[in-house]
């Protein structure tokens, strides 16, 4: 795990509570495909903050909700 910890971005989850096909959200949320599946399967390397109010308007969702922080296992005080 990394040193820091980690964000997990919950957009599968949100999505199938959301009812929603990707298609459809790519559509609402003036996505492309390819970007929505980078923040699905959290391969996405930078946060677009555009991007997460999209998506959390059209999910009716928090970025709270969207993003997860997990910790790192070692307790996270940055020292090696």
């Amino acid at each position: 795990m990394e040193k820091f910890g980690r964000i997990n971005v919950r957009l599968n989850a949100l999505l199938a509570q959301s009812g929603l096909s990707k298609n459809k959200l790519c559509q609402r949320a003036e996505m492309q495909r390819t970007q929505l599946n980078h923040y699905c399967n959290n391969t996405v390397t930078r946060l677009d903050t555009d991007v997460l109010a999209r998506l959390c308007t059209v999910l009716h969702c928090s970025v709270g909700e969207l993003l997860e922080f997990v910790p790192p296992e070692n307790g996270g005080d940055g020292q090696e």
